[in-house]
C-alpha cells in the first residue's frame, strides 16, 4: 500500500488528508480502528525514540506520546512495590516491555490521558493487559501476539487504533515537509546517540556511574524527539519530567522539574496512605492527586468536596512537608537538547536532585555555567550534540 487515507488533517476542516510513500510501500499496517492525521505524527516520532532506546541500551522501551512530545519514555526495568503503586499495577502480571510501559506511562499520568504508545518490541499480553485499563488513543509495534491483539481489540469497543511497523524500515536519508506552500529539505536526524557523547566532562566533578550514563542517555534519546526548546529529567532508566515547546531554556528547565517533583511526590508517605472512595476510576485518582500536591488542595480537601473523591479525608501535605522531602531527592539525570545560556538553569536543576548533566555546551556564558555545578558537586557533560526537533 503506498498511501493511506484519514479522515481529516490537524482538525476536522483540514481536508482532504493522508499519509503516503512519494516512492515503494508504507511501513506501517493498520490493524484495527482509524489512526488520524495527528495518531500518525506521534506513531512514528514515538517509535523512532524507543526503537533507538531499545538500540542503545538492549533493553526493551516504550514511550507514552502526546502532541507530538513524549509524555514519557522509559526502559524495560523492574519496579519497586512504590513504583507498582503509582503506576497502578501493584496485581498485573510485569513482564520487561509491561514494565516499560508501565514507567513510560507512570511519569507524568495527567499528560498521559489519552496518549499514543509506542513498544520496541512484540506487545505481549501482559503489556496489553495494562493498555486495557488505559485511556489512549493507540498504539504502534512492531508486533502484536494473538493474546495481546485480541485483547487490545476490545477496547473502544473495537475502534482501538492498533498499527504495526515494518521494524527494519529505514527512510530515505533526505525529509521534506510543507510550510504554508513552501517545501523544506533536510538531512535526516539520523546521527545515533551513544555513550562516547559523555565523554568531555567539563566540570570538578568528572565521576559518572554506569546509572547515571544509562539515565543521560535517556534523557538525550528522549530529547532528540520531543518539540524544541525541551530538557529532560530522568531517573532509574526513564524519564520523569519533560518540558516540550517552551521558547525560553529556563521555563522547560522550570516545567520539567516540576513534574519530576510531582513524579517524587507521588511516592510520598501520605500520597501512598490516600484512600480513595471505592470505585473511582483512574483518572480522577491522577486529577486527585495532582490536585492533592498542588497550592490548590482545598479543591479536594473541602468540608463539602472531599467525600467525591476520598473514603476518609486526608490530611493535607503542606508546602513545608514538600519542600523537605524534595530536599532528599538525589540521583536525578537531566540533558538539554541545547546549551544552558545562564546558571540559573543549573540552581533550578539542583532544587529537583539533579546530579549529572549532558548538554551540547558552546554558551559564551559556558564558564558560568560550569561555576555553578561546581557549587554542588553536579557533574557535566558537553555532548557537543544540538537536538532541536521541529
Amino acid at each position: 500500500m503506498k498511501e493511506l487515507e484519514l479522515k481529516y488533517g490537524c482538525n476536522p476542516n483540514q481536508k482532504p488528508a493522508k499519509i503516503f510513500m512519494q516512492q515503494g510501500e508504507l511501513p506501517v499496517t493498520v490493524l484495527c480502528g482509524r489512526p488520524g492525521y495527528i495518531n500518525f505524527l506521534d506513531a512514528l516520532n514515538a517509535w523512532q525514540l524507543v526503537k533507538e532506546l531499545k538500540e542503545t541500551t538492549g533493553l526493551p522501551a516504550a514511550a507514552s506520546f502526546k502532541h507530538v512530545s513524549p509524555a514519557g519514555a522509559a526502559l524495560g526495568l523492574p519496579l519497586s512495590d512504590t513504583m507498582k503503586k503509582i503506576c497502578f499495577v501493584e496485581e498485573m502480571e510485569l513482564t520487561p516491555l509491561a514494565s516499560a510501559y508501565a514507567r513510560a506511562r507512570g511519569a507524568d499520568r495527567m499528560s498521559s490521558f489519552g496518549d499514543w504508545i509506542a513498544l520496541s518490541d512484540e506487545c505481549d499480553e501482559a503489556t496489553a493487559r495494562i493498555i486495557a485499563k488505559e485511556v489512549s488513543d493507540g498504539i504502534i509495534a512492531p508486533g502484536y501476539s494473538e493474546a495481546a491483539l485480541a485483547v487490545l481489540k476490545t477496547k473502544k469497543k473495537g475502534a482501538y487504533n492498533i498499527v504495526a511497523i515494518e521494524p527494519a524500515y529505514c527512510p530515505a536519508p533526505i525529509e521534506h515537509k510543507d510550510v504554508f506552500g513552501v517545501t523544506f529539505e533536510q538531512g535526516r536526524n539520523n546521527l545515533a546517540i551513544t555513550g562516547e557523547m559523555l565523554r568531555q566532562v567539563v566540570t570538578k566533578n568528572k565521576t559518572l556511574t554506569e546509572e547515571q550514563r544509562r539515565d543521560l542517555l535517556v534523557a538525550l534519546i528522549t530529547l532528540k524527539y520531543t518539540q524544541s526548546n525541551s530538557v529532560c529529567y530522568a531517573k532509574d532508566g526513564q524519564a520523569i519530567g519533560i518540558g516540550a515547546g517552551q521558547q525560553s531554556r529556563i521555563h522547560c528547565t522550570r516545567l520539567a522539574g516540576s513534574k519530576a517533583d510531582i513524579w517524587h511526590l507521588r511516592q510520598h508517605p501520605k500520597v501512598l496512605a490516600l484512600q480513595f472512595k471505592e470505585g473511582l476510576g483512574r483518572a480522577n485518582r491522577d486529577n486527585a492527586i495532582d490536585v492533592y500536591l498542588s497550592d490548590d488542595y482545598e479543591d479536594v480537601l473541602g468540608d463539602d468536596v472531599w467525600q467525591n473523591t476520598f473514603a476518609v479525608r486526608p490530611e493535607p501535605l503542606t508546602r513545608e512537608e514538600k519542600k523537605a522531602y524534595l530536599a532528599a531527592v538525589t540521583g536525578v539525570a537531566l540533558g538539554s537538547d541545547a546549551f544552558f545560556p545562564f546558571g540559573d538553569n543549573i540552581e533550578r536543576a539542583h532544587r529537583s536532585g539533579v546530579t549529572c548533566i549532558v548538554q551540547p555546551g558552546g554558551s559564551i556564558r559556558d564558564d558560568n555555567v560550569i561555576e555553578t555545578c561546581d557549587k554542588y558537586g553536579i557533574a557535566m557533560a558537553f555532548c557537543g550534540l544540538r537536538l532541536f526537533h521541529h
